[in-house]
């Protein structure tokens, strides 16, 4: 029970990495506030968790509406009392292409989606984290734009990239208040993001050391273990989970 008795924001909860998340905090003893766009999915995952005898409750809205982060604040707080930690995970990959071809609302999307919403989400989980005396915030960046280019994603590589300098200067804002701030990494995962094309999911399998993509609750375990007491001194943080994609280069 790592995070008995917590209570966590979730974003992009409604699939993916996030849903896995969400199942795997509320079994973990947390109270779970889920955010996402979809609601019948988010209210599936919500049901089901709540089936389970565990704790959820969920809005869905956009990330890049200011708004949209203090109200999952605000629900945190009244339903659970107060909030120690969020896993700000919603992200797209945008449509892809080469830089002089981009049309310059495919750059904004990108940049609202996977980078905006991190700032809003800070913006309004800091000062509730505070009233906490500390907490945690993990957010979902990439290797993409960290580690390596890969040509056609230069929209989303460098929102992601934004992300772990937004988590740096967080860590070093909020760590004499108990508030550790980390950037996870995940390599090719089996969301629905990377989609069902089988020679590209083999293409890259062959990306990874391991030479498989994850699974969404292996990211999920990654980012339980940023929010849990278990990485008590861990902050600032890019934390690779990505199957040894990094260092591979056969």
């Amino acid at each position: 029970m790592r995070l008995k008795d917590k209570t966590i924001i979730i974003t992009g909860a409604s699939s993916g990495i996030g849903a896995a998340a969400a199942l795997l905090f509320a079994s973990s003893g947390a109270n779970v506030v889920l955010g996402a766009r979809r609601e019948d999915r988010l209210n599936e995952i919500s049901k089901q968790i709540t089936q389970s005898d565990g704790n959820a409750v969920c809005v869905p809205g956009d990330v890049t509406d200011e708004a949209y982060a203090h109200a999952l604040v605000e629900l945190a707080e009244t339903r659970f009392g107060g909030l120690d930690g969020a896993f700000n995970n919603a992200g797209i990959t945008g449509d892809l292409g080469p830089i002089p071809d981009m049309e310059s609302e495919t750059w904004r999307k990108a940049i609202a989606v996977n980078l905006d919403s991190g700032f809003f989400a800070a913006k309004s989980q800091i000062p509730s984290l505070r009233k906490r005396g500390g907490g945690s915030i993990v957010f979902t960046s990439s290797f993409v734009g960290h580690t390596v280019g890969l040509p056609g994603m230069g929209a989303y590589a460098a929102a992601k990239a934004g992300l772990i300098g937004l988590t740096q200067v967080l860590a070093a804002e909020h760590g004499p208040e108990n508030i550790r701030i980390n950037a996870l990494l995940p390599g090719g995962t089996k969301t629905p993001m990377a989609g069902d094309d089988a020679k590209f999911h083999d293409v890259v399998r062959s990306f990874h050391a391991l030479k498989r993509m994850a699974e969404p609750s292996e990211i999920a375990h990654a980012a339980q273990f940023l929010l849990s007491q278990e990485a008590s001194f861990v902050t600032g943080s890019a934390m690779l989970v990505d199957g040894g994609n990094s260092i591979n280069k056969i």
